[in-house]
């Protein structure tokens, strides 16, 4: 199945290695490091609203997938728990017995 991350943007539930909160993850020196890595190799997706510079939204935020052998991370305003709602829906694997 497929999730819709924000504005025209939707990835493969197979594809989803994770779903971060971005306020509480992207501090870390780690990630920072493997952000500018991903975005170096053009791997950096910015899926937040932007058509009205008045009306931005800001990311709340990242995903990120394994697509075609490659590192992909989506950055977007949905909030990390309702992606994670919207996955487990389409994804039964992940789902504790008995629910």
């Amino acid at each position: 199945m497929y999730i819709h991350l924000g504005q025209d943007t939707v990835v493969s539930t197979d594809s989803i290695i994770g779903i971060f909160d971005i306020e509480n993850t992207s501090v870390s020196r780690d990630t920072k490091a493997f952000f500018r890595g991903c975005e170096a190799a053009g791997g950096v997706v910015n899926v937040c609203s932007q058509q009205d510079p008045l009306q931005v939204e800001l990311p709340k935020s990242f995903i990120i997938c394994g697509e075609r052998g490659k590192t992909r991370i989506y950055i977007s305003q949905i909030s990390s728990a309702t992606l994670r709602k919207r996955a487990g829906r389409y994804n039964r694997k992940t789902q504790p017995q008995g629910q």
